[in-house]
């Protein structure tokens, strides 16, 4: 990220991003919720990528620098928060689920943004209680710092279908599988099947919001077949691949 805007206050507003498009990175002294009506939105910092449909929402705390991506037409919403509304009391990016309830309130937060009325008000303070209860589901795809690794890791950002083992990864970047599972796990906080799940979703998402079928998304992200992404899919997001293709994504209007 090259330049870094500072907006001391975190906008609540509604924008329209064309697929593709993004905004740059910037920062705010307040919190914000970032949230996808349509789409699929990514929230990208120095320590990985966020990645959100419209069935969830990421927490973007105060101070964070931090860009936006648009895959697909974006309808994008921002509701932000004083430095001391903190409902979770959460210090990094978090992904959270977004129930019928808490989309109705962030779009009605983002409606009339100047609006301060008592009622608004209210709507902002029920928004907070469905935050505090809404479970974190993150997708996050973690940027690692040991070269070995991100060299490892460049190769499947690359190409998420790459079905190779550790071992055999390892060999082409110059590191045992040992060396690179102990990297995983204290680098990133997790396992390689873990990481490489998560970008494999991460890019299904992007894939799905491009309208590219279920069938193709599951070839190009390196599952087997379309049956055993479909159920690693709905177990990582509730519901089928084929509800988040294109425009069906998220509950609908």
């Amino acid at each position: 990220m090259r330049e870094i805007r500072h907006q001391p206050v975190a906008p609540t507003s509604t924008r329209w991003l064309a697929p593709g498009a993004g905004i740059d990175a910037h920062r705010h002294d307040d919190h914000q919720i970032v949230y996808a009506g349509r789409g699929v939105l990514a929230v990208t910092t120095d320590a990985g990528s966020w990645i959100a449909p419209a069935t969830r929402a990421i927490w973007v705390p105060a101070g964070t620098v931090h860009s936006h991506q648009a895959y697909g037409e974006l309808e994008l919403h921002l509701v932000g928060l004083p430095v001391d509304t903190n409902p979770r009391g959460l210090d990094k990016p978090t992904v959270l689920t977004v129930s019928p309830l808490l989309r109705e309130l962030i779009l009605a937060c983002t409606r009339d943004p100047a609006d301060d009325s008592p009622e608004h008000r209210r709507l902002r303070a029920v928004l907070c209680d469905q935050l505090r209860a809404s479970p974190q589901q993150s997708l996050h795809v973690p940027t690692p710092t040991a070269p070995q690794l991100k060299a490892l890791c460049d190769i499947l950002l690359a190409d998420p279908a790459d079905n190779r083992t550790l071992a055999a990864l390892g060999r082409q970047v110059g590191a045992s599988d040992r060396t690179l599972s102990r990297l995983f796990k204290a680098d990133l906080g997790m396992t390689f099947p873990q990481w490489r799940t998560q970008l494999r979703l991460a890019h299904a998402l992007v894939l799905l919001a491009e309208d590219t079928p279920v069938t193709v998304v599951a070839h190009r992200c390196g599952w087997s077949s379309a049956s055993a992404f479909i159920d690693v899919f709905r177990r990582a997001f509730g519901h089928t691949p084929g509800r988040a293709a294109g425009r069906s994504i998220g509950f609908g209007r």
